[in-house]
């Protein structure tokens, strides 16, 4: 397989935080030789930054996913997806609801947010050290998972180390996120290797880390998708290549590729 192929969590300019329409999105896929590309913008219900629109328009979107994958047909498939953020309570309602609005072929269920706060902006942070903090972040999703399925991988699941003063050492949550990688491979779902760690400075703590794939591995995990969390044309496809040697390295056989929600495992 060739490294640079499949790029599985991209954005659009109909995402509040892309700046690119979806066909120059597809068209930067297509130069660089990618084999797939999905467009997975936000969908946030409930979000509570009132700065941030939680709102999609279903209607142009679906329209334009038709419209670039038509338009792309003979260079590059183009995988209809969405990034739905999922919190706890009645907006699991409105996730679902998103999920089944439309024929996706793929449904990234991401954290963007827990126990009612925002964790860009760093106050889920406050009050309590990164320690309590990091903790109290996994037994939120752990918790909120226990509750929902209606996804396929489980976007950036240390996104939360992205946004503290320093990342800590896993001892304090290793269990937590030992159960939802359980949980995760008990309901049929992945996670992904997300690229988007090195632009936020990361370094070699990667999303997800090597404790967490090697973690996934032991406990049977097999679904993996690989992202750019491209968000402008110049990222589409960004360390695609690093992503797959990296499955290599930790024992991986298989990338997933998914088709009207079906994944589709392909030999590395």
């Amino acid at each position: 397989m060739e490294a640079n192929m499949y790029d599985y969590h991209t954005h659009s300019i109909i995402s509040d935080d892309g700046n690119t329409p979806m066909l120059q999105m597809a068209q930067a896929g297509i130069s660089i030789g990618l084999k797939e590309i999905a467009i997975t913008d936000h969908f946030d219900p409930d979000y509570p930054d009132p700065n941030w629109s939680s709102d999609l328009d279903f209607d142009r979107y679906q329209r334009e996913l038709e419209e670039t994958s038509f338009a792309c047909r003979n260079k590059i498939k183009v995988i209809k997806g969405i990034e739905i953020g999922i919190q706890h309570g009645d907006t699991l309602v409105k996730c679902q609801t998103a999920s089944r609005s439309y024929a996706y072929d793929f449904v990234i269920g991401s954290f963007h947010c827990a126990e009612g706060i925002e964790l860009s902006q760093g106050g889920f942070f406050d009050h309590r050290s990164v320690e309590e903090s990091t903790t109290a972040f996994y037994r939120y999703v752990l918790a909120t998972l226990k509750s929902y399925d209606d996804f396929d991988i489980l976007g950036h699941i240390n996104v939360i180390d992205r946004y503290g003063s320093y990342i800590p050492n896993y001892s304090c949550c290793n269990d937590i996120v030992t159960d939802i990688l359980k949980l995760l491979i008990e309901k049929g779902k992945g996670i992904e290797i997300n690229t988007s760690s090195f632009r936020y400075g990361m370094g070699a703590h990667t999303t997800p880390t090597d404790e967490i794939l090697a973690l996934y591995r032991s406990l049977g995990g097999d679904i993996i998708t690989i992202g750019s969390d491209a968000h402008s044309p110049k990222h589409v496809g960004y360390k695609l290549s690093w992503a797959l040697e990296k499955m290599r390295q930790m024992g991986f056989r298989y990338l997933t590729t998914f088709d009207q929600r079906v994944p589709k495992q392909l030999s590395i």
